[in-house]
This record gives structure tokens, sequence and C-alpha cells, in this order.
């Protein structure tokens, strides 16, 4: 029974394998002799554009890994302070949970790019004086600001999903609920959330693209630059499988977290 079972999956992987195939090459055959192709291939895949441009886009790429690694750096403690705040107990506490509550609601429902343009154009035209003018600033400050409000939802699922008897068993120790928190509670919720933490991170470094949008020369910025001056499209490719080549690692990572947190759950379900 076991051997038949494997020769129908196997069976079943070549069946798709074989189909996967059949329908990529039909898509890859009807463009290829599209009336419009050649000007396509011209304007998007033109591999001498692609090589006189790749040097410079990734230049300026390596300003998006600056912009996620320091926005990143920010994003993950002041998220974790935000979720603390909302789950303080008691009225004395209201005021601040309901601070962070609007923080939270606010930032998340409004457009990433919007919050961009306001604090990039908006807080140098206020000519105070100390208040920084470089555009990246303004781009790290905005992502900061929208970011904390998504991960500090995830960090505060990961809070409430700890068994309160956790809590009530360090509280019965001694432990005040600082304590409790940062000694009991807050370790185990991190774990758990590590795996949509790291689906956050794939969305920042995308939308580290956005800052271009302030006159920052990122990548994307880059490519408009190229395109503009080539009337050619190709460099948008460059941009696109730089981007890929960070995003794909750190799915592939979220998905092997994913399957070993799994495996644990399965193996102590079985224990």
């Amino acid at each position: 029974m076991s051997a038949r079972r494997r020769g129908e999956g196997r069976r079943g992987v070549v069946i798709a394998l074989v189909s996967t195939v059949v329908v990529f090459a039909g898509l890859g055959f009807a463009i290829a002799n599209a009336p419009g192709w050649p000007e396509i291939h011209r304007q998007f895949f033109d591999w001498a554009e692609f090589r006189s441009t790749f040097p410079e886009i990734l230049s300026a790429f390596w300003l998006n890994v600056k912009i996620f690694c320091i926005s990143e750096a920010l994003i993950l403690p002041l998220a974790l302070l935000l979720a603390v705040v909302r789950g303080l107990p008691g009225p004395v506490f209201f005021p601040a949970r309901l601070l962070a509550i609007a923080y939270t609601d606010f930032f998340r429902g409004v457009p990433t790019i919007i919050v961009i343009t306001l604090l990039g154009f908006g807080a140098p035209a206020l000519g105070l004086s100390g208040i920084p003018t470089s555009t990246t600033f303004w781009g790290i400050v905005a992502l900061v600001l929208v970011y904390t409000a998504y991960v500090s939802e995830v960090y505060r699922a990961g809070i409430e999903s700890v068994h309160p008897s956790q809590a009530s068993a360090a509280r019965s120790l001694g432990l005040t609920h600082g304590q409790s928190m940062l000694y009991v509670i807050v370790p185990q919720a991190v774990r758990r959330v590590i795996p949509p933490l790291l689906n956050d991170f794939i969305g920042l470094q995308k939308d580290t693209a956005l800052v271009g949008v302030l006159g920052s020369i990122e990548a994307f910025k880059q490519t408009q630059i190229d395109q503009a001056a080539s009337f050619n499209f190709t460099s948008g490719l460059v941009a696109a499988l730089l981007f890929v080549a960070i995003t794909i690692p750190l799915a592939r990572f979220t998905d092997w977290l994913v399957a070993r947190d799994r495996r644990r759950q399965l193996a102590g379900a079985a224990a």
C-alpha cells in the first residue's frame, strides 16, 4: 500500500511539473510571437543597457540597504515598547493605552507614501533651526513611524498568545508586572512572532524605494534617471533583480522558520 502511494505521489509530481512546463512554454511562445515583442524586447530587455546601468543602480541600491538597516534597528524596540504600553493594566494607564491605540490606528491607516511626502517636504519647510533637511533622514523617520505601528500589532499578537498562566506563575514567584513581562512573557512572545516579523522586514525593504519621491538617489530613483536619459526601461529590470536578490532569501528563511516551529509543535504534542 505504501509503495502504491509513493508511486501515485511521484506520478502527481511528474504531471504537475509537465503541466507547468507546458503552460510556461505556451506563454513564452505566445509572447515571443506577439507583434509588439521586438519593441518590448528592445525597451525592457536590452542587454547593453542592462550592463551599462547596473553599476550605478547597484551603488544607489546600497542606500536602500542602509535605510532598511537603520529603520529596522529603530522599529524593533519602539514597536515592542508600543505593544507593551497597549497591554498595561489598570485605569491609571488608560491615557497611555489610548495614545498607543490612536498612534497605531493612524499610521496603519495612512498610506506610507503620504507620510513620507508630508514629513519629507513639510518638516524642512518649517525653517526651524536644528531641523534636519536631509531627505534620507525624513524618509527613515516616516518608515519608522509607519512600520512601528504594523510591527507593534505583531508583537501584541505574540504577547496575547502567551497563556495567562505564565503571567500568574511569574506573579506567584514574587515578580512584578514589569518583571513578568520582561523575563517571562516578552521572550516567549518574540520567539513566536519571528516569522511574521520577517514578512514585515520584506515589506520594509521594498518600501525603501518610496524614499525616492523626496529626491534621494536610491535604486528606483536611479532607474528613473536612466530611463529619462535613454528612453529605455531595462534599468527597471536591474532594480527589480536587486530587490528580489534580497527579498527571496528572506522569504525562504521565513518559510524555514515556520516549518521548524511546526516541527517543534508536533514533537511537543507527540511527547
